[in-house]
């Protein structure tokens, strides 16, 4: 994980849970920091930045599914798995369908919930590198000047050089040039690629 052990919060109303589950995980290499409520996760969340939170589903105050709605706000994937002392399956439905890890019913199997976290781990991971990735396509369509983007535009969409030109009101020959400096500044060989850069701009939530 990018040379640090993966940082697990583990949310509980109950303190023998918290130190059972951090003992647990720092067992097998992970970092565990514990909190008593999920009031008190999110006041701290954005200097801990978490790769995965373990919560239980019902806590006094700001419950498990509450805590999963205000994440789901933030910007950075935070993938959740939910432990609960009831078998609640309204409630684990939900929890699935807003895009929980996983949902473990107490007393689960040891190996079955770092299963789940080594899971949510990697949901984390993989969510960190398409981050990356389209932070790289940002700085690089930043680069490109008002006339590059509208050519950009335009290539992406399939159009050739002379339709790119009368929608623009400038010459085919003018075109290539922007065309060749788009690819360029993209760090692109083929309109294949700046097609993908496309879109992952169209699935860009900040946009």
């Amino acid at each position: 994980m990018n040379g640090h052990r993966p940082l697990v919060a583990i949310v509980d109303d109950d303190p023998s849970v918290l130190s059972s589950l951090a003992r647990l995980l720092e067992v097998h290499g992970l970092c565990a920091r514990t909190f008593s409520s999920g009031e008190r996760l999110l006041a701290g969340i954005d200097r801990l930045a978490p790769d995965c939170i373990v919560a239980d589903l019902s806590m006094p105050g700001l419950n498990g599914l509450d805590l999963q709605r205000r994440l789901a706000g933030s910007d950075t994937e935070r993938p959740i798995v939910f432990i609960t002392g009831h078998g609640d399956i309204r409630s684990s439905v939900r929890a699935m369908q807003a895009g929980a890890v996983d949902f473990l019913t107490k007393p689960f199997d040891q190996a079955e919930l770092l299963q789940a976290i080594r899971h949510a781990l990697g949901r984390a991971q993989q969510a960190r590198e398409a981050n990356e990735r389209l932070e790289h396509v940002r700085r690089r369509i930043a680069s490109l000047t008002l006339r590059e983007r509208q050519v950009f535009e335009r290539v992406v969409m399939g159009k050739l050089n002379k339709q790119i030109a009368a929608d623009l009101g400038i010459s085919e020959k003018t075109v290539k040039v922007h065309r060749a400096r788009v690819m360029r500044k993209m760090s692109v060989k083929s309109v294949a690629q700046l097609a993908r850069m496309a879109e992952q701009l169209d699935g860009d939530p900040s946009r």
